[in-house]
C-alpha cells in the first residue's frame, strides 16, 4: 500500500476518535460538573517503503490520550438543600463498592439511612474518610461554606472536599466519578467554598463544541478525498505501465 494511504489511514483513526469525544462532550452539556475533553495526537516517525526523491521518514498520527479541562463551570441556584457546588479546586469524596472515588456532582441526597449519598446511592464521606449521617428528627440542615454541616446547633460532620496534585492523576470511572490512579494522596482543598443550594454546570461550550464537530467532519473527508486520489493515481500508473510493456 501507498505510504501516503497509511499515513491517511492513521488520520482517519484519530479523527474518528475526536469525533467520539467532541460529541460525548455535546451530550454531556447539561451534565453536572462535566468537564470537557478533547484528544491529544502525536506524531511518530517510521521507516517506509522508500522512493527516491521522496520524504524520508514519513511521519504517522497516533492518538496520545484524552485531555480534560478543570475549569469551573457556572454555579445554578436550585435550592435543595443536599444540592452542593464547589466554587474552586477541589472534589467531593464518595465511598464505592471499588474504593474511594472523586466528583464535582454535588445532587447528593439523604437515602432511607440517613446517610448523605449521590444519586447512584454512593455515601458522601466528611474530611476524615466516614459516611455523614443526618437525623431527620433534628431540623432542617444547614451546610457552611467550608463544608461543615449542622443541624439546628449541633454540628453532624463536614463535607470532604480534597484538592489533587496533579490533576492528570485522575480518570474516568462512570457515574460521573474520578479515581486516583497516582501513589500521591489527596489533600483537603482548604480555599474551596462549598455553595448549598447551588450546582455546577458542565463546563462545555456548546457552540465551541459544535463548530469542532463540523470541523472534525470536514477533516475526515478531506483526507478521505486524498487517499481516493492517491489510489487512483496508483491505479492510472498501473494501467500506463501495462500498456507501455
Amino acid at each position: 500500500m501507498d505510504n501516503a494511504l497509511y499515513v491517511g489511514l492513521s488520520r482517519q483513526m484519530t479523527l474518528r476518535r475526536e469525533l467520539d469525544i467532541v460529541a460525548n462532550n455535546i451530550a454531556n452539556a447539561n451534565t453536572t460538573g462535566f468537564k470537557v475533553e478533547q484528544l491529544m495526537v502525536r506524531t511518530e516517525p517510521a521507516k517506509p517503503a522508500r522512493t527516491v526523491g521522496g520524504s524520508y521518514p514519513v511521519k504517522f498520527v497516533l492518538d496520545d490520550g484524552v485531555a480534560r479541562d478543570f475549569s469551573q463551570g457556572a454555579l445554578n441556584q436550585t435550592g435543595g438543600d443536599f444540592d452542593l457546588a464547589i466554587e474552586g479546586q477541589g472534589f467531593f469524596k464518595v465511598s464505592t463498592a471499588s474504593g474511594e472515588r472523586y466528583t464535582r456532582d454535588g445532587r447528593f441526597t439523604m437515602s432511607p439511612e440517613g446517610k448523605l449519598v449521590t444519586q447512584n446511592g454512593a455515601p458522601v464521606l466528611d474530611d476524615g474518610g466516614g459516611e455523614i449521617l443526618i437525623d431527620p428528627l433534628k431540623g432542617a440542615v444547614t451546610i457552611a461554606r467550608d463544608g461543615s454541616v449542622s443541624q439546628g446547633a449541633e454540628r453532624v460532620g463536614k463535607i470532604g472536599v480534597v484538592r489533587m496534585a496533579d490533576l492528570a492523576s485522575l480518570r474516568k470511572d462512570g457515574d460521573n466519578l474520578y479515581r486516583n490512579v497516582s501513589n500521591d494522596t489527596p489533600q483537603p482543598a482548604t480555599d474551596a467554598i462549598v455553595h448549598q443550594g447551588m450546582l455546577e454546570a458542565s463546563n462545555v461550550q456548546s457552540i465551541q463544541q459544535i463548530t469542532k464537530l463540523i470541523e472534525v467532519n470536514r477533516a475526515y473527508e478531506s483526507v478521505a478525498k486524498m487517499m481516493d486520489q492517491t489510489t487512483e493515481l496508483s491505479r492510472s500508473a498501473v494501467e500506463r505501465m501495462g500498456k507501455v510493456q
